[in-house]
């Protein structure tokens, strides 16, 4: 009777859990919960930023999800675990944005658009260190392009 009652209740068990992690989830993304990150100082061009910095993978990974708007001149720079034809996407993400691919010298490879909640990989040209996400048309605004500089500030 007992292993009757286990698989009898056993999917119901399990229906529960899923229906709860969702709705936890999709709490956090009305309450506006999302993951805090440090400052850095960075200049793009001969434009200072201070922008959050995502530089573990976990903090990678979770980017700017679940966020509905950004200030004019906020971003989040992205340092990867080393060089590489880095790529990136917008699961969760719900602010159009532009991605800057940065070799490790700090010059800029790529401008790329990217639309909200679109699963398409965006891919930089050659191997990079960094990505640095903007407002979308904040590059453009600012006069900034490929081959131009972002400079880290001295921690």
């Amino acid at each position: 009777m007992s292993l009757k009652f286990l698989r009898l209740f056993f999917p119901v068990l399990l229906a529960g859990c899923f229906g709860l992690a969702t709705f936890q989830a999709a709490s956090s993304v009305d309450d506006g919960q999302y993951q805090s990150l440090p400052l850095i100082e960075i200049t793009v061009g001969d434009i200072p930023l201070e922008v959050e910095y995502a530089y573990t993978f976990e903090q990678r990974a979770m980017g700017l999800m679940y966020r509905k708007s950004m200030c004019e001149q906020c971003g989040m720079l992205f340092k990867f675990s080393g060089s590489k034809k880095a790529s990136m996407w917008m699961q969760n993400t719900f602010l159009a944005l532009d991605v800057a691919f940065i070799r490790s010298d700090g010059v800029i490879t790529d401008i790329k658009p990217m639309q909200p909640q679109d699963l398409t990989s965006v891919g930089a040209s050659q191997a990079v260190l960094y990505a640095l996400e903007m407002n979308q048309g904040w590059y453009a605004k600012h006069g900034i392009n490929v081959g131009d500089k972002m400079v880290i500030k001295a921690q």
